[in-house]
């Protein structure tokens, strides 16, 4: 009885959290998305959507750009992760990695503006080796650059966890089969660590999407994303009914990306 009790007063303060700041703003967005800008209930919103180039080129290359910061990202993050188990000192080293999160997004994107700057630490050593400056903020190179250093520990930490649940015995058992490093790679650790991949996928894949900060003050609004259509909707033209309709969009590709990437889980047989 007392169990069932505690477990009650730790579920009510989870939902109505879920309640109030998940399902009430996704419900928000879906109704607001039914309005145009003067209040009136309408389909024309979806039917923009759908039919505009504007609208399907932005979101090409939405998922374009997401999908090279999250492959830029997991080209980094898994050895990284896979050493990191290695080391004597792994805790310390994965929490210097995390670090940088603790920092405000804002601040990082202001620190590689000075870095990437035509006067800055970047350019000056250009210039130290005879290359001479060149134009490296607002491109789409210091954008991928800063978007994949900021979602790396977000793609490091869920496949550390899953290097570190690997069983030794497994490559052990692959190494006395006769198997070398590149086969127990592929067919031992590899596998055993995707659900790891996976998660970290949807860590940064997902808020990839949406990015619009990043693509103002480093990409100079070269970078055009969904992100960034949402913010000028419902700050500049004051179209929320737009704004929340390429919201929608994003929930539902959010959705469709957990649901690719999420862990499936194999259904055991009956015994008879």
């Amino acid at each position: 009885m007392t169990t069932k009790k505690s477990k009650l007063f730790y579920f009510i303060p989870y939902s109505m959290w879920i309640l109030l700041f998940v399902i009430a703003p996704i419900l928000l967005i879906i109704y607001q998305s039914f309005f145009d800008v003067s209040g009136h209930f309408t389909f024309a919103n979806y039917q923009t959507y759908f039919s505009s180039g504007t609208y399907l080129q932005m979101t090409i290359s939405s998922v374009w750009y997401a999908f090279l910061i999250t492959l830029f990202t997991f080209l980094v993050s898994y050895p990284t992760a896979y050493l990191l188990s290695k080391t004597k000192h792994k805790q310390l080293w994965l929490l210097l990695i995390i670090l940088p999160t603790w920092i405000n997004l804002l601040l990082k994107a202001y620190a590689f503006i000075g870095i990437f700057s035509s006067n800055g630490n970047v350019n000056g050593f250009l210039e130290f080796i005879g290359i001479g400056s060149k134009q490296i903020l607002f491109t789409d190179v210091s954008f991928l650059f800063v978007a994949t250093y900021i979602e790396i520990p977000f793609m490091i930490l869920p496949i550390f966890n899953a290097v570190e649940e690997i069983n030794p015995s497994y490559i052990s058992a692959s190494t006395d089969l006769g198997a070398n490093a590149w086969q127990t790679f592929r067919r031992v650790i590899f596998p055993l660590t995707l659900n790891g991949v996976k998660s970290g996928v949807q860590a940064v894949f997902i808020p990839s999407l949406s990015l619009f900060m990043l693509t103002r003050l480093i990409g100079g609004n070269r970078v055009i994303t969904l992100g960034t259509a949402i913010e000028q909707h419902f700050l500049v033209t004051q179209n929320w009914g737009m704004g929340s309709t390429i919201g929608v969009v994003l929930i539902a590709a959010m959705v469709i990306i957990m649901l690719l990437t999420g862990e499936k889980k194999k259904r055991g047989r009956k015994m008879k």
